[in-house]
């Protein structure tokens, strides 16, 4: 066990019951015991929050996983998907209030989604918390199989299909994306896994990337990447397709403002 870094996250609903989500300190030590509970030890080493809650202020959140890390519970805790501006205002939350403070953040970070560049990463730099990338390899688009003139048989893409929907513009922006740049790893002499997984760990505020391999095969091709370092005119290729700090898919993103999403929230 000293040898397993192990994590988890709460926030996320479970059940219809109203309670049974969000950041509250009820749910946050009901959820924290069951955890430990199923998983058979005593403490974890990183209890992340799922996603911010609006409906609980970050004195509680904080007071509470605090409270966790007092007690022996946790060993650290951390946020994921929190837009640039909550985690300042958590960070000042934590300050102001003599509590704990979130140490690391879990944003959805890949070639194709670069919009964290922008606002999340230049925090968490100024703030020393560490990023745990998850989707690198942006939900499949970037696995390799999904290409030009071929079905998109991905498992997302089963319970997701608006999401791989070629009739969509912003979908087929991706693809286009996809195919210049499976020329820029043929060139490299990288799979498609090498070069998403390769990017997202050359920018110096990633810390780490998530992987979720379903299938052994899908394990060893993952972890292949590991020890993948992108030469710099491979990075300035990718930058010449997907530009710095853009989103191909915006609407997809679980951080964005919702006034950006929703005009009738930018009117009076």
């Amino acid at each position: 066990r000293d040898d397993i870094v192990l994590a988890t996250k709460a926030g996320m609903p479970m059940g219809e019951e109203r309670n049974h989500q969000g950041g509250s300190r009820r749910w946050l030590t009901i959820e924290l015991e069951r955890s430990l509970r199923r998983l058979g030890v005593d403490h974890v080493d990183l209890y992340q929050l799922h996603r911010w809650d609006p409906a609980t202020s970050d004195e509680e959140t904080l007071s509470a996983l605090t409270d966790l890390q007092r007690a022996g519970k946790i060993r650290y805790f951390g946020s994921s998907t929190f837009p640039a501006y909550r985690i300042v205002q958590a960070q000042w939350a934590a300050k102001e209030n003599h509590l704990g403070r979130y140490v690391t953040e879990q944003p959805s970070y890949s070639i194709l989604q670069r919009g964290i560049e922008a606002h999340v990463l230049p925090v968490t730099e100024e703030y020393g918390l560490g990023v745990l990338a998850w989707s690198p390899l942006a939900s499949g688009w970037l696995s390799g199989a999904v290409r030009a003139g071929q079905e998109v048989a991905t498992h997302r893409s089963a319970f997701l299909p608006e999401r791989f929907d070629l009739s969509l513009p912003h979908n087929r922006a991706r693809l286009d994306a996809v195919e210049r740049l499976a020329e820029v790893a043929d060139a490299a002499g990288l799979t498609m896994i090498q070069l998403a997984l390769g990017f997202v760990t050359a920018h110096p505020a990633v810390t780490s990337a998530i992987i979720g391999p379903r299938t052994l095969g899908h394990l060893h091709a993952q972890l292949a990447a590991a020890d993948t370092v992108l030469p710099a005119d491979v990075l300035d290729a990718i930058d010449e397709i997907v530009a710095p700090g853009l989103d191909l898919a915006p609407q997809e993103k679980f951080d964005t403002p919702p006034a950006l999403l929703d005009p009738a929230l930018r009117r009076r």
